[in-house]
């Protein structure tokens, strides 16, 4: 039996359907795939909001929440930076490494990079997030966790897409990512009043998401589910130890509840999701992202009175 709502399609197969699928794949010559299933039909939403809570902790990070802050992009312009940067980071994922889109897209995203000077510790970061947030994410909200062949799938696309980065020294396991997440936050998570700015920017940008009358629960539900060291480090106030707990008991109502339903067989993409909002007639890959600044030589960053200094 099969159903549809709002155009997802469920039911037909199994509600274990992707996990087995999954299974059958080799996590070290397969993990595109496997990770594919686990982001547009195992777990769609759910990593969505995971790979969201990644960012917001890069935030927390003075060195990379002052220098988001410097470019403009994520505070002058918060709607197209989000859609550039989830849209160029699904590509590789949706086609394979090699596919001439997937290279583009992460061309892209190099010739971004190299236009500023950005620590090598810093990208390693960023990489880590990518792979711990969203094991951590489902264990805790998900309907349910990654399998190992899953995780160990999603450790190897990370890794390759750091490779084509050229990000060096690159955790092989699981556990070496989080053990570099956890302790490059406990030394480098600081309040920095640029990176303030653009966790607001990306809060004011998800409230425009929901109704407008929501638009204070968004803010208060997302700030129960940080963790307190994120909290302070961007200069937030801690929901009371009530609603904390509702907003985390909700999540986890809700992955038991999808425990029911049948494996979801209609893809979503980041390209579906109707809050990506920059590109109505469609986009080039090669025209996503930011570009050099005319007449200031190889920098993006704006440098008139209306920059932040």
């Amino acid at each position: 039996m099969e159903f549809t709502v709002r155009g997802k399609t469920f039911g037909g197969v199994p509600r274990d359907h992707w996990r087995r699928v999954n299974d059958r794949l080799d996590p070290e010559t397969d993990y595109r795939e496997i990770y594919r299933n686990a982001v547009v039909h195992e777990f769609p939403w759910d990593m969505n909001q995971a790979l969201s809570f990644a960012l917001f902790r890069t935030y927390a990070v003075p060195g990379i929440g002052a220098l988001l802050d410097e470019t403009g992009q994520f505070t002058g312009n918060c709607q197209k930076r989000y859609d550039d940067t989830t849209l160029l980071l699904e590509v590789p994922s949706e086609k394979g490494f090699d596919d001439p889109d997937a290279r583009a897209a992460i061309r892209r995203i190099n010739q971004m990079h190299r236009a500023y000077d950005i620590p090598a510790h810093e990208m390693l970061y960023v990489l880590s997030t990518f792979v711990v947030v969203p094991k951590r994410w489902l264990d805790s909200y998900g309907k349910r966790s990654f399998t190992d062949h899953e995780l160990l799938a999603s450790v190897n696309y990370y890794r390759a897409l750091g490779r084509h980065m050229g990000i060096a020294d690159i955790p092989e396991t699981y556990l070496d990512f989080s053990q570099l997440m956890d302790d490059y936050e406990r030394e480098y998570f600081a309040h920095d009043a640029g990176g303030r700015r653009v966790a607001d920017s990306t809060l004011a940008l998800m409230r425009t998401w929901y109704p407008r009358a929501a638009g204070r629960a968004v803010d208060t539900f997302s700030r129960a589910l940080m963790d307190q060291p994120l909290r302070e480090a961007l200069g937030y106030d801690a929901p009371s130890p009530r609603v904390e707990a509702l907003s985390r008991a909700a999540l986890r109502a809700r992955g038991r509840l999808l425990r029911a339903f049948p494996a979801r067989m209609t893809e979503q993409t980041v390209a579906d999701l109707p809050y990506l909002r920059s590109y109505p007639d469609g986009f080039r890959i090669e025209e996503l992202g930011t570009f050099p600044v005319p007449g200031v030589a190889g920098c993006p960053v704006r440098h008139d009175e209306a920059a932040p200094a």
